[in-house]
């Protein structure tokens, strides 16, 4: 009976304990449901996506490649997240064990990691597009796009495999309440008790090379862009051009803002609160935003939607 009585309180103190943001919200049941709202319409608007540019041949083509490899990282990571936070809140239970903290730690920073690279793969798919038509199907052929989007995945798992058993062994003799609805890895290394200079100097070189590289790729293919538009003679091809990038850098700004301000500003400009608000911000607005951005704005998408209903040819 007492080993049993050691088992259960081992168990329990090795639980986590997720505060979230409902127990900040004055109207928590109202925030549960515009939250389980946009879950949903985060998940089909990016299932609907991936399923229509494998289905209709005429998206078989790189970009909407990596528009899908997006929307699976968009549908995934939502689905890592919010549905344990709604469900805690209708229980009223908001542990989590050790073993699930580690592994939605390590698949969202994995996802997330891996969406970094996948903006900046598609930004140089624009580039290539517009700046180099002519090389565009040798320079960007399938063997080119499976490269570029597995290399992301690579790193990006790289990245969580070192931070998720650094995080996770790490001596937690204050309380185990995480301040947050997941178990980020920032958010969980403040319960550690020892000394994080060295492992917050390797997160912060870490996540900086995670920004930095994609920016500069993004950056540099952007740069390039506007100049080639700006020498186009066709006043219809600036307006496909502006429209096509425009798309996509409405993602990048909404996207790395919010990661620059979790991984990369010091610990001084941060609160609890302010960081609730971001990790929601590109926990579950980008999600819901990306389909509608990519849908919406669109022609080929929503010609092919309009094709899978049945509605006849899309008069845009």
């Amino acid at each position: 009976m007492e080993n049993i009585h050691w088992v259960d309180n081992h168990t329990a103190q090795s639980d986590f304990i997720l505060l979230g943001i409902f127990s900040q919200s004055k109207h928590p049941t109202l925030l549960g449901v515009v939250i389980f709202i946009a879950f949903l319409m985060a998940f089909m608007g990016n299932t609907v996506l991936i399923l229509l540019i494998h289905s209709d041949a005429h998206l078989h083509t790189p970009m909407y490649f990596f528009i899908s490899q997006l929307s699976l990282m968009d549908v995934t990571y939502i689905s890592v997240t919010v549905p344990k936070m709604l469900v805690d809140q209708v229980t009223g239970v908001n542990t989590i064990s050790a073993l699930g903290c580690g592994m939605q730690m390590f698949l969202y920073s994995t996802l997330a990691g891996s969406e970094f690279f996948i903006l900046a793969s598609m930004a140089y798919d624009r580039y290539v597009a517009i700046c180099l038509p002519l090389r565009y199907p040798v320079l960007m052929n399938h063997r080119v796009c499976i490269l570029l989007a597995s290399g992301g995945w690579f790193l990006a798992s790289v990245d969580g495999f070192i931070f998720t058993p650094i995080t996770m062994t790490a001596p937690f003799c204050r309380s185990r309440e995480v301040h947050h609805f997941f178990c980020e890895v920032p958010a969980v290394m403040k319960l550690s008790c020892s000394d994080t200079s060295k492992y917050d100097t390797l997160m912060y070189l870490c996540c900086v090379l995670m920004l930095l590289i994609p920016v500069t790729i993004i950056s540099g293919s952007y740069y390039f862009i506007l100049l080639t538009i700006h020498r186009m003679n066709s006043a219809e091809g600036r307006r496909k051009a502006f429209a096509t990038c425009s798309s996509h850098m409405t993602v990048v700004t909404l996207f790395y803002g919010a990661a620059f301000y979790t991984y990369v500003l010091p610990s001084s400009y941060h609160t609890l609160e302010k960081d609730m608000i971001v990790s929601i911000f590109y926990t579950i607005v980008t999600p819901v935003l990306n389909p509608l951005i990519y849908s919406l704005r669109n022609r080929d998408v929503m010609m092919a939607l309009k094709k899978v209903l049945n509605v006849g040819p899309a008069s845009l």
